[in-house]
């Protein structure tokens, strides 16, 4: 499954484990919620970094206490018509500073790119080399927006004070 980190195809450095799989002793690994639940002080004492794939609906609170050791949160859109993973990734972005990487996966879909990047999302998994290819393209194509967001761009209204302010109108 192509990934897109950074706006460019990009390798996945970490590996999908599964809950029964035995924890390998270095490397970078991405575990289920479940499994990261369970064994939480054998995962964070290994070498190598660690990421957590974490459903849409459980709740984003049990993981915060963690999340300066995660070098990835993976949040899952089951289908298209589920927007949860949106407020999940504003949450962990705003509310809670998270810097670390944040993937959406599941159900990721061309037409959604933008409004991830703008949730705070800045990797993501797709199930098309085609996608891939268009997220390159999409991510060019806005470059000022009216809202802010968690993904640290300003806001249309700031970047004209900023010029009115470098300007010296006003003054």
């Amino acid at each position: 499954m192509p990934l897109v980190k950074g706006g460019k195809i990009a390798d996945d450095t970490f590996t999908r484990l599964a809950d029964d799989a035995p924890l390998p002793a270095s490397g970078d690994i991405l575990v289920s919620a479940d499994r990261f639940v369970k064994d939480t002080d054998a995962l964070l004492a290994r070498a190598g970094r660690l990421g957590v794939i974490w459903p849409n609906n459980r709740d984003i609170e049990e993981l915060v206490p963690h999340l300066a050791r995660l070098a990835a949160v993976a949040l899952v859109f089951p289908t298209f018509r589920d927007g949860r993973a949106y407020s999940q990734a504003r949450l962990l972005r705003e509310r809670y500073a998270y810097r670390g990487e944040l993937r959406a996966t599941g159900q990721v879909l061309r037409d959604q790119f933008v409004f991830m990047l703008r949730a705070g999302f800045d990797s993501f998994e797709v199930r098309k080399q085609a996608d891939a290819e268009a997220f390159a393209q999409t991510v060019k194509r806005y470059s000022v927006f009216y809202q802010p967001t968690g993904d640290g761009r300003i806001t249309a209204l700031h970047r004209r004070m900023q010029l009115r302010h470098s300007e010296g109108v006003g003054t």
